[in-house]
């Protein structure tokens, strides 16, 4: 059937989507000059397990009633291991390594390049849709990693190895955004709380087994406290910004956390770049603007879908009855019937389809 353009309420689907994700950035990017500053001298296990336990903290404290939200579910536990794997320990250690080896401004620049393969990886597995906005922006974004690269090889002391192992956390990170996408329409609390875990055991595990020390109380509390905004509240905003509107884009205005970071550590006093740090910044800073330009507008259809997730009865998408109608969000298996109609949409959890 056709129907009418859902309600002026649900409009601008990017726009409120990436404030979400914008909070999640501010979240995250702060958090990477602090864990700079407080893992200092720390093994690499040792700083991403205690940022992932406070991240689990928070996700237990997080978590939601089922009547409000969607309960994880036994099929979703591998999708979750290989998040815990890449997300909570591949991505955090090698930023923490990273962290150690290079500038604090030059690192959390280059975590831009995780919108890149987000983006990439949301376009190959769940077919979002990328325009040549988009496109171009990725290009932007790109080559202002390898101006990054190029500031620290001119600067010597193998900085630019550091650079490469925050370059691998940010293609880990990337990896851990697609897969986490089909866990949107989860309980986020509950998503942060099993990764956070499941991290948390296995970085910490290595790091006892390769004999790394333990730190004093004062950094320890300091990098729990890191984890459980930074991670923990970090997630669980990008995950509602995927569930808002898809993976790339949510990587995409994701990738405005490196500048908060990258402004944060020159506050604390990171040590200032070359010119190819100014190069890759501006580069950086175009590609996030072309990114956030796309408009996105069709006829378009929905076929018959039965799922469960949080979601309320006035965005054109939900028009099933309730004996009692609930007030607000809520969460409970329904179906949606076939529909045809256009409005600007972004590749949320009922528009997947193919272009």
């Amino acid at each position: 059937m056709v129907s009418k353009s859902p309600s002026p309420a649900t409009r601008w689907p990017a726009l409120r989507g990436g404030l979400v994700a914008l909070l999640a950035a501010v979240l995250f990017g702060v958090s990477t000059p602090l864990v700079q500053r407080w893992g200092a001298g720390l093994g690499s296990f040792t700083t991403a397990g205690l940022l992932y336990a406070g991240a689990a903290l928070v996700g237990l404290l997080l978590r939601q009633p089922v009547e409000r939200e969607a309960r994880l579910r036994r099929a979703d536990l591998p999708r979750l291991a290989w998040m815990a794997l890449f997300g909570a320990a591949i991505g955090p250690v090698a930023l923490a390594w990273g962290l150690q080896h290079t500038s604090g401004t030059s690192a959390s620049l280059m975590l831009t390049l995780e919108a890149v393969f987000t983006a990439l990886l949301a376009r190959a597995w769940y077919h979002e849709s990328l325009d040549r906005r988009v496109q171009l922006a990725l290009a932007l974004l790109t080559l202002g990693g390898m101006a990054l690269v190029l500031d620290r090889a001119h600067g010597g002391g193998g900085q630019w190895l550091g650079l490469l192992a925050v370059l691998l956390a940010t293609a880990a990170w990337g990896m851990d955004n697609t897969l986490s996408r089909a866990l949107a329409e989860r309980d986020p609390g509950q998503v942060v709380m099993f990764k956070g875990l499941l991290g948390a055991l296995a970085t910490l595990g290595l790091a006892a087994a390769l004999g790394e020390g333990w730190p004093a109380a004062g950094p320890a509390l300091a990098l729990l406290g890191v984890g459980a905004t930074g991670y923990g509240l970090s997630l669980r905003f990008y995950l509602l910004a995927q569930r808002a509107f898809g993976a790339a884009r949510t990587g995409s205005v994701f990738a405005f956390a490196p500048f908060v970071g990258a402004v944060l550590a020159w506050a604390m006093g990171a040590q200032s770049g070359g010119p190819w740090l100014l190069v890759g910044a501006a580069l950086m800073a175009a590609g996030i603007i072309l990114h956030l330009a796309e408009r996105h507008d069709h006829l378009h259809e929905h076929e018959s879908l039965t799922h469960e997730h949080a979601h309320t009865h006035d965005d054109g998408h939900h028009d099933h009855h309730h004996d009692r109608m609930p007030s607000g969000p809520h969460s409970h298996p329904h179906r949606h019937h076939p529909v045809r109609h256009a409005h600007e949409h972004v590749p949320d959890e009922h528009h997947r389809h193919m272009h």
